[in-house]
């Protein structure tokens, strides 16, 4: 591709095409180095779409997430994409989380979740009943969506409207010319290059190293992510539809804790569990039954150990460390590095599928400001 391109996307992830089918017309492309789009993260999920319990208020995460959570559920519905709107409950099963699910509770009502409230013991018995809990904490808005239907509808709105993906196209080189990017390109059939005067960096794991390509000093900047992986253990069919709503703990840590995952065709599974690692590797250590059992035994008496499987695990970009409280997506504009016409994306994971819709409109937003 030795010509230029009047917008350049990085990455084909749930992000880039949101983005894209916002964005998208005639010189509009998707670079994305695997051989189809959303491969990584995007499709190594719960597939829940979050209502925005969790997040700092008016954090990026807690606002998109907010938008996002609509927005998602509006174009499932115009799209035919398979949704379903369950309904979540974070359970309380010990007297010493009721202060935790309370402050939880008066965070979700800060950052204007739609009818969330606590419910009592017996009203938890009430919504369900194969569920242990002590008291807990109902969000209307949480759900589920179809993870790959939704990237095939973006991917199709993008590409009807002019945009072109290019897969297996692997970005190793940005260099910054007077008003345009040098975008130096790894494919198939060799390396070649293209000019652009636009690049909206959303390339998920990789992000922070195609910051680093166009000269931005992550560690400096604030960029810097970490690998972050979860495992999934799936339950047999004859233990399936046990359970109505999705099933969380109070969470102790900066994730939101092992949870019980329905997919929108009924199969369920545990997880993920977050710890995190050095590589990519998405092998799941089975000897973890029993780390999974102990905890999800507490939450659904029903249960046996041999009814849990390894079934997969996802990784994402997460910004802070084993040491440190949960930090914003950064989306970003970087003139004020001398670098007019990037547009980063970096640490966008969850809830990432959830606000990707309200991502794709502030980016809008933003390339339309350049």
């Amino acid at each position: 591709m030795s010509f230029k391109i009047d917008l350049t996307i990085i990455g084909a992830g749930v992000v880039g095409l949101a983005i894209a089918s916002e964005v998208a017309g005639e010189g509009v492309f998707v670079l994305e180095k695997n051989h189809s789009f959303g491969l990584e993260t995007s499709s190594r999920h719960s597939e829940v779409v979050h209502g925005g319990i969790y997040y700092p208020e008016n954090s990026l995460k807690a606002k998109l997430c907010i938008e996002g959570n609509a927005l998602l559920y509006e174009f499932c519905e115009k799209h035919g994409v398979g949704y379903k709107k369950l309904g979540k409950i974070v359970s309380a099963i010990e007297k010493n989380e009721i202060e935790a699910l309370e402050m939880l509770y008066e965070q979700a009502k800060k950052n204007g979740v739609d009818g969330i409230r606590l419910i009592s013991e017996n009203e938890l018995k009430r919504l369900e009943p194969n569920v242990a809990g002590i008291a807990g904490m109902l969000s209307p808005p949480t759900g589920i969506a179809d993870s790959y239907s939704f990237m095939k509808a973006l991917y199709n709105k993008a590409t009807n409207r002019g945009a072109q993906c290019i897969f297996n196209c692997e970005i190793i080189g940005i260099t910054k010319l007077r008003s345009n990017y040098q975008v130096t390109i790894k494919e198939p059939g060799g390396i070649s290059s293209f000019l652009t005067p636009l690049i909206i960096n959303c390339a998920g794991l990789n992000a922070e190293k195609v910051a680093a390509l166009a000269g931005i000093n992550t560690a400096k900047a604030g960029y810097q992510t970490h690998l972050l992986k979860g495992d999934y253990f799936s339950i047999p069919p004859k233990k399936w539809g046990r359970v109505k709503k999705l099933i969380y703990p109070v969470p102790k840590k900066v994730g939101v804790g092992i949870h019980i995952c329905i997919a929108v065709d009924g199969r369920e599974r545990f997880g993920p569990d977050e710890y995190y690692v050095e590589e990519i590797n998405y092998q799941v250590d089975e000897n973890k039954r029993e780390l999974f059992y102990n905890f999800a035994k507490k939450y659904f008496p029903f249960l046996e150990m041999d009814d849990l499987e390894p079934e997969s695990s996802g990784i994402r970009p997460i910004r802070q460390s084993s040491r440190e409280t949960m930090k914003d997506f950064i989306i970003a504009h970087e003139a004020d590095k001398g670098l007019p016409g990037l547009i980063n994306l970096i640490g966008i994971e969850s809830p990432g599928f959830t606000s990707s819709l309200a991502i794709g409109r502030y980016v809008k937003k933003l390339t339309r400001e350049i």
